[in-house]
């Protein structure tokens, strides 16, 4: 093992035993005891299907803690990853940033966030391992040199990575704040990536905002759907149907989306759509906390290409109220649907195959010849 993988491995455990700073809520709503405890009251079983167990300084609680967290969240299984960006600290602020939002530095790609996931992960008992799903993210996605990254961790992880995520691409200020180019879904580095997840039967979840905060159009939707089209081996899970709040702040609700996310998924049947964060309000549910018909419309007619998932940041107290929220919406959909879009599609949707026994596969082919 080279100097530098060392060194990332010694930060990536130092960082293990750390404590976010920065809790993220990406649902908001009015804290009550039931949240506090972090108890699922509903009658749904969950997957999240999206976590990330450090925040924007690769700090994040143990993951023990989200083991009691899902627990008594009725969360049988969860989706985990890192953050791909670190958030600098820069010379001229006299105060440490709480969130990559604080102020105006610059954000950089930060490779070590896959050694600490994999290291945490592996010290967990096998019983509690059998529940968490790493997926790698900590790659420059416009960086050709990405596929490397992969399978140098695909190779020194083998029996812990299930999935590639969360990609990050056209995702407002953040990705406007690193120091690059800004990533974008149908570039070559990222068909690279694209490759190794079809070599090794990898879900990709993927950030792609459907439109900038000024445009009302679906300005960025021929980005994904070129990746969808020149990949249809690949499973993509488009996180958070494709918004932000930091759209919905400016533009309030788009009317776009639930058309031009119907569209794609009548024409790709490789895309499955994460429903987190910005997607409940002002979309699933309404200001009466109603569920929408034309969402449950478009979800009743595609039961198995949906999931939803906490967004947690590194800290895990509010990932089970966070989940219970969709609870409204999902009673509103048929009965077998609920449990696919609360639960089973995360899971069908995992590797049937593990990095191990694909690579050993392969390595038998090249000996044979």
């Amino acid at each position: 093992m080279h100097q530098l993988h060392k060194h990332l491995l010694a930060t990536s455990l130092a960082l293990a035993g750390s404590v976010s700073l920065a809790v993220y809520s990406p649902v908001a709503s009015a804290e009550t005891d039931r949240k506090a405890q972090n108890i699922n009251t509903s009658k749904h079983r969950y997957s999240d299907a999206h976590l990330h167990i450090v925040d924007f300084f690769q700090e994040g609680e143990p993951l023990s803690k989200l083991i009691t967290a899902m627990d008594k969240g009725k969360i049988d299984h969860a989706m985990i990853s890192g953050i791909p960006l670190m958030k600098k600290w820069h010379e001229d602020e006299p105060k440490r940033p709480r969130y990559y939002a604080g102020d105006d530095a610059g954000m950089y790609w930060f490779s070590a966030t896959d050694s600490y996931v994999a290291e945490a992960y592996r010290k967990l008992p096998k019983q509690d391992r059998a529940r968490l799903h790493p997926f790698l993210c900590g790659f420059n996605p416009t960086d050709k040199n990405a596929d490397k990254h992969l399978r140098q961790m695909l190779e020194t992880y083998p029996d812990v990575w299930q999935g590639i995520g969360e990609v990050l691409t056209r995702h407002d200020d953040l990705t406007a704040l690193t120091q690059d180019d800004t990533p974008r879904a149908n570039n070559e580095a990222m068909y690279r990536v694209y490759r190794v997840a079809a070599e090794f039967k990898l879900p990709v979840l993927l950030h792609s905002n459907i439109t900038s905060k000024h445009e009302r159009n679906p300005l960025y939707v021929g980005e994904i759907e070129d990746a969808l089209a020149a990949h249809p081996d690949v499973n993509f899970i488009r996180a958070h149907a494709g918004t932000s709040a930091t759209l919905h702040r400016y533009q309030d609700k788009l009317d776009f989306l639930l058309p031009a996310l119907s569209k794609l998924l009548a024409a790709h049947d490789n895309l499955y759509i994460d429903l987190s964060w910005a997607v409940l309000t002002p979309y699933l549910l309404d200001k009466n906390q109603e569920a929408a018909d034309d969402w449950v419309a478009l979800i009743n007619k595609y039961p198995k290409r949906f999931m939803i998932g906490s967004d947690g940041l590194g800290s895990y107290n509010k990932i089970a109220a966070n989940l219970d929220e969709y609870a409204p919406f999902l009673d509103a959909l048929n009965k077998d649907a609920a449990q696919s879009v609360a639960r089973d599609n995360f899971i069908a949707l995992l590797p049937k195959k593990s990095v191990r026994k694909i690579l050993a596969n392969a390595h038998q082919d090249t000996d044979s010849l």
